[in-house]
């Protein structure tokens, strides 16, 4: 099930928000302590969590419930008030058990692949990826670093753990939502009408990203990048790849926005996950803009405890680079594309960031954009055959400079292309601000048109995402893989 679906838009999504308007009414009638007035609505999150997850996997369930007790009760072992080696091993076995669940499920297949290549024959288990793997075993051991560092306190409730890893919104695809984030709203938490209506706000504006240019785009990326790969001209090969460039964050920042504002009609108060990655000047500011929750987690719990920028800083970037790639998939692309990007954030740091100043605006955004999509053509194929095929075709060596099917797809597709690079920059925050601080300096006319504009906006976006999702066959969420 994924958020862009008329099943989940128009029957799950409506029973979940009935139920939990439902459970509200109970928790009201159950007593007067806070914490003790959130017990049914956290029950109906985690049951319709539970749900979500198991509607395409229900064998993987297990697993996730499986890891949501062993960090349970490595938690408890942490917690203990005496800092010392039992602490340290109960970290140490809980981070452990957290990367052998997905070393197994996500890379032995891999690493058997590679033995059989270098010549040691062996068996190649076949173990299907559970979706969202990554994003929750990630989550776990934020939980466990944040118990041991004592920045959060653990949580006693085995069901609150559950709903902290299992919470549907940003269950499989994120963002990596840290446990210090959302520790407090678990059992504390308030919705106001504000919160509800930014929340439905949010979560078109991320279904319209998804399904009015996501998967427009999509059907471009396919029919340049695979059903023409081998006929493909150098033309043809630059429009596939700005395609998918724009493809990929549409649907990335989509599904962020929609999770994002579904926790926020929940009380919950995600973290931002992109900050408009394409208006960057260098690759390292890209990647701070660019899955924030992601390069923070890795910033902190793995960067700086190596060392970050006091000792071995280029080892470091490289390490971190290296476990992004592999993160993102059992494949040697994503190595390649992980240590690309690590090589290139390494020598900005002893170049290009120390004259930024000096360099014009428009080279360094021209510079950024095109090591950007450069870096997307080795994410793009996990078969490196099919990587050289397009490579040739990207530099002119395939024969052709332009083809029909690209330049059909440059024509047929300009309102597209248009809108997709222009909402590429921050126009809706702008446009937001304008109206937002004059609504705020008192006048009514002004809160009228901003409430009038909200409203407008979010029809728009309901009924163009529905009309194009009936009979959709290209719907799915790309992060969904990882």
């Amino acid at each position: 099930m994924v958020f862009s679906d008329l099943f989940f838009l128009f029957v799950f999504l409506p029973a979940f928000a009935l139920s939990y308007l439902l459970a509200r009414w109970l928790d009201r009638l159950a007593g007067e302590g806070l914490a003790e007035r959130l017990v049914a609505r956290n029950s109906v999150l985690v049951i319709f969590s539970l749900i979500f997850y198991a509607w395409g996997e229900p064998v993987y369930v297990f697993l996730m419930l499986g890891s949501v007790l062993v960090n349970y009760l490595a938690g408890l072992l942490i917690s203990g008030r005496v800092d010392g080696w039992p602490r340290k091993a109960a970290l140490a076995a809980g981070l452990a058990c957290n990367l052998a669940i997905l070393a197994v499920f996500k890379y032995a297949g891999f690493f058997a692949e590679t033995l059989n290549q270098a010549g040691l024959p062996v068996s190649v288990p076949k173990i299907a990826l559970p979706i969202g793997i990554s994003f929750y075993t990630f989550q776990s051991i934020s939980y466990l670093i944040d118990v041991y560092r004592r920045v959060s306190p653990v949580q006693k409730r085995l069901g609150n753990l559950l709903l902290y890893i299992s919470m549907f919104p940003q269950l499989i695809a994120g963002p990596i939502v840290r446990y210090e984030t959302v520790a407090h709203e678990i059992s504390s938490r308030k919705v106001t009408a504000a919160d509800v209506a930014d929340g439905v706000y949010r979560f078109l504006i991320g279904l319209g990203k998804k399904v009015i240019i996501a998967n427009q785009l999509s059907e471009v990326v396919d029919d340049l990048l695979v059903r023409q790969l081998h006929d493909l001209s150098t033309l043809g090969a630059w429009v596939g790849l700005l395609a998918f460039t724009l493809q990929i964050y549409f649907d990335f920042s989509g599904y962020s926005d929609m999770a994002i504002g579904m926790g926020r009609c929940m009380g919950f108060h995600f973290n931002e996950n992109f900050d408009h990655p394409y208006c960057s000047r260098s690759i390292t500011e890209f990647w701070r803009r660019w899955h924030i929750s992601l390069g923070s987690f890795f910033r902190d719990y793995v960067y700086i405890p190596l060392g970050g920028n006091r000792r071995h800083q280029a080892v470091n970037i490289l390490t971190v680079w290296f476990l992004t790639g592999m993160w993102h998939g059992a494949s040697w692309n994503f190595i390649f594309w992980g240590l690309y990007y690590g090589l290139i954030v390494t020598i900005e740091k002893y170049t290009l960031l120390r004259v930024v100043k000096r360099v014009p605006a428009v080279l360094l955004h021209i510079y950024s954009l095109l090591l950007i999509m450069l870096g997307w053509s080795i994410f793009y194929y996990d078969d490196l055959s099919q990587m050289a095929v397009f490579d040739r075709a990207l530099v002119g060596l395939s024969g052709a400079c332009t083809d029909v099917v690209a330049v059909s797809a440059l024509h047929s597709n300009a309102y597209l292309w248009l809108a997709a690079v222009v909402l590429c920059l921050p126009m809706r925050r702008w446009l937001e601000t304008a109206i937002d601080c004059r609504a705020e300096g008192g006048s009514a006319a002004w809160a009228l048109t901003a409430t009038v504009w909200r409203v407008a906006v979010s029809v728009a976006l309901l009924v163009m995402s529905v009309a194009l999702l009936v009979g959709a066959t290209n719907n799915a969420f790309i992060y969904t893989r990882f």
